[in-house]
């Protein structure tokens, strides 16, 4: 394949349009609910995971600024917004809420998810570590004694 930009747009390397997804988090008793846009993984996340590498910005404040975003993919966050740091008086974005944003996007991006071993019938996971072998054996440790090779022994050496 040629890399020009219609066998991109075939192949689906664009992330499209923002995915529309509903939340719910509490805060104090009651629980809050609202509809919040994710952009799928792509350019923006990349350059902000960038940025976090080279200590610019808080990697986890920079991926739910480069997520989250409104219907238009416009972000309606700054990681200053979430940090707190863009306003000290009003503080950072809320714990539960964090959480709730964090795995829409995860949703949104399938990341981590793995499926489960199966189970048999007596319930116990088909992929039994019973049939491993034990542990591998420790390495001994060296200890510093006269068999060493490294130095030289200078208490029995007595040439003058």
């Amino acid at each position: 394949m040629k890399l020009t930009l219609d066998s991109l747009k075939q192949a689906g390397a664009f992330t499209g349009r923002p995915v529309e997804k509903e939340i719910t988090w509490k805060h104090g008793s009651q629980e809050l609910t609202a509809t919040v846009y994710i952009r799928p993984l792509g350019y923006y996340t990349a350059m902000t995971d960038v940025m976090a590498a080279h200590g610019r910005i808080d990697g986890v404040a920079g991926r739910i600024a480069a997520s989250i975003c409104d219907e238009e993919g416009k972000p309606v966050f700054t990681p200053a917004d979430i940090t707190g740091e863009a306003d000290p008086e009003r503080g950072a974005l809320d714990g539960q809420l964090t959480i709730a944003l964090l795995l829409a996007i995860q949703e949104v991006n399938d990341l981590g998810k793995t499926s489960l071993p199966e189970k048999t019938k007596s319930g116990v996971s088909s992929s039994s570590t019973a049939s491993v072998a034990g542990p591998s054996p420790k390495r001994k440790k060296r200890s510093a004694s006269a068999s060493s090779s490294s130095g030289s022994n200078t208490a029995t050496s007595t040439e003058a």
